[in-house]
């Protein structure tokens, strides 16, 4: 790098997350790392590795020793084992868990005897706390995720980061919890069933998407699944809250710094989120129906949700924000830009826009 801006290391770099954070860096010069180079044409230094494999610690510790780079935003993760070609749950760990404490053990070796890394940005989720909370949890509430492979990694590297960050010396660590990412660029499991997209791998299913049909919206039956309230955050204000972090030129007063992370505004109920997204909501008799359904599609390959995700689908989780508004202070509405209800709505407005022009066509 020749010159003078500040070097940022960003980890799973080709994610969807990585894609949308690379053009608010502009101000930074970029190392990016992941398994495969993203799809953009911003300038960037890419670094293929596997932080999934034991080698990648040393090979991260060689890379920041040679480039300096003065933060580090882990984003490297498993989200989706469908999309990533990776359905080992083992591996998904390796990479997931595993790869998160090798990422602050080279750091925390690179920082051993001179302060390289300043800040260390990772990106937990609101699915670290469960999936039926009572009331707006803060940060210091109990993680107690289960049932779906994702969750429970992503409670557990969040852990390893609280665990590791006293190593990580004069390091600033932030562990960002959000709500479910939303944004017309966004595909995950939540998203991806109010879209009613035939996410799986299946002949079928690749036949069905290209086709345009959609899955029906699927819940038990009763009145409290339609009245159960959920947040989203777009993922660009996600973007815009990691610059923002990069950005800051004070110190933090503590090592760990924890932020629940969703847009403003009010939650909305699952019925109206069925409502903006226009679908289909079929109802089926109770939980263990909703599950088995969840099952057949999956193992169709006709939808990429695993069954494990059945609780995350008919529970409540909501968080409160109110440390992240004292952190944003002034700049709270120019990082966070959309209400819940507004990024929700953009996951649709493709859509939208496609079935205006056919009909006009």
């Amino acid at each position: 790098m020749l010159d003078n801006k500040p070097t940022v290391l960003i980890t799973g770099v080709s994610g969807n997350l990585g894609l949308r954070l690379l053009p608010q860096l502009t101000e930074f010069n970029v190392i990016g790392v992941d398994l495969k180079p993203p799809e953009s044409n911003l300038p960037l230094r890419f670094e293929r590795m596997d932080v999934g494999q034991e080698e990648s610690c040393r090979e991260l510790y060689l890379l920041c020793r040679q480039t300096s780079p003065s933060a580090v935003v882990h984003l490297a993760f498993v989200i989706d084992p469908v999309r990533n070609g990776i359905l080992d749950v083992q591996r998904m760990w390796q990479i997931n868990v595993a790869g998160t404490a090798r990422v602050m053990e080279a750091l925390s070796e690179l920082n051993r005897d001179v302060n390289v890394v300043e800040k260390f940005v990772f990106p937990s989720s609101v699915s670290v706390y469960g999936c039926d909370l009572r009331g707006p949890v803060p940060e210091e509430h109990p993680l107690g995720a289960h049932t779906l492979p994702y969750a429970i990694h992503k409670m557990e590297a969040d852990r390893v980061v609280q665990q590791r960050a006293p190593a990580l010396r004069g390091c600033s660590v932030y562990t960002l919890r959000p709500h479910i990412f939303a944004g017309a660029s966004m595909e995950n499991y939540l998203i991806g069933a109010f879209r009613g997209t035939p996410s799986g791998a299946s002949g079928r299913a690749v036949k069905m998407r290209a086709q345009g049909k959609r899955l029906a919206c699927m819940l038990p039956h009763g009145r409290r699944y339609l009245e159960n309230r959920i947040q989203f955050v777009h993922v660009d204000d996600m973007g815009r809250l990691i610059k923002h972090i990069l950005c800051k030129t004070e110190p933090e007063s503590q090592r760990l710094t924890i932020f629940n992370v969703a847009g403003r505004g009010e939650p909305l109920t699952f019925e109206q989120c069925i409502a903006i997204a226009k679908a289909t909501l079929r109802r089926v008799p109770g939980q263990a129906a909703f599950r088995l359904v969840l099952r057949v599609l999956w193992e169709l390959g006709i939808s990429a949700i695993p069954p494990e995700a059945a609780p995350y689908m008919t529970g409540e989780y909501i968080m409160s924000t109110e440390r992240l508004r004292r952190f944003l202070g002034d700049h709270y509405e120019d990082v966070i830009r959309y209400t819940i209800s507004d990024a929700f709505a953009d996951c649709f407005k493709t859509e939208d826009r496609l079935v205006a022009q056919s009909a006009t066509g």
